[in-house]
């Protein structure tokens, strides 16, 4: 292992002394914390083995599961974020607390309900997916002009098959529409 793919806080293990973590680094050997102590060892003589995978960016090293872990957490929290408050938003406010009741038609059958808001999320996952899936057709270098076309009025179709809950949003912006743009 060369000194150039550890990082200080890096968990390697060594054949004699075990699991250790690397506390400093010079340019050809490395500090590593063991049970019984700090040695001084040189990588690339030693057969060292990291306990967890790693990543390399430009200037950042560090334990994958830790990066991972920062970056889900992250995402996760700026996901809820935005989910919240745009789609509580985007939903009219004579909607708020409502909710969906979908009632068969035998009376022996239960009926199933759920919070409009978690209704409306669906929705609104459905458009931005739709949205999504527009960008990659207008940015695919693989289909032609014609292609491109015919794919776009399937996606303007479901637009238009989805136009009975426009009915939901707070904003005519936000709503659903068949024509294309």
């Amino acid at each position: 292992m060369k000194v150039q793919k550890m990082a200080i806080g890096m968990e390697l293990r060594h054949p004699d002394y075990g699991v250790g973590r690397v506390v400093a680094l010079g340019e050809q050997s490395a500090d590593l914390c063991f049970a019984d102590g700090v040695k001084s060892i040189n990588p690339e003589f030693t057969e060292l083995h990291p306990i967890q995978a790693t990543a390399s960016l430009s200037g950042l090293e560090m334990p994958l599961s830790e990066l991972i872990e920062q970056i889900a957490q992250q995402m996760q929290e700026q996901a809820q974020s935005l989910e919240a408050d745009q789609e509580v938003e985007e939903l009219g406010p004579r909607w708020h607390g409502g909710s969906l009741v979908l009632k068969p038609a035998k009376e022996q059958l239960q009926a199933k309900e759920m919070p409009l808001e978690v209704f409306f999320h669906k929705i609104v996952g459905i458009r931005n997916q739709l949205r999504v899936l527009e960008q990659k057709i207008n940015a695919n270098g693989l289909l032609n002009s014609a292609d491109k076309v015919e794919l776009q009025q399937y996606v303007s179709r479901c637009y238009g098959s989805l136009t009975s809950f426009n009915v939901l949003f707070k904003d005519k912006a936000s709503q659903f529409s068949s024509r294309v743009d």
